[in-house]
């Protein structure tokens, strides 16, 4: 389950992403990492995960 600051950056991400028109393709919770993963814009070419603490980071 998402802790309570994974789910507050998610929130913020999403709509981050949504006011700039990029589609959002995968947003999974990974029960072994505990990270949120978001995947996201037209080609894919934006990829974010979310640590624990609500911090998160662009990866690729």
């Amino acid at each position: 389950m998402p802790t309570h600051k994974q789910l507050e950056t998610s929130v913020f991400l999403c709509q981050l992403l949504s006011n700039l028109y990029q589609p959002i393709q995968v947003f999974r919770f990974d029960q072994k990492l505990k990270t949120l993963y978001i995947q996201a814009g037209r080609e894919d070419e934006i990829a974010l995960v979310i640590d624990e603490d609500g911090t998160w980071e662009f990866v690729l």
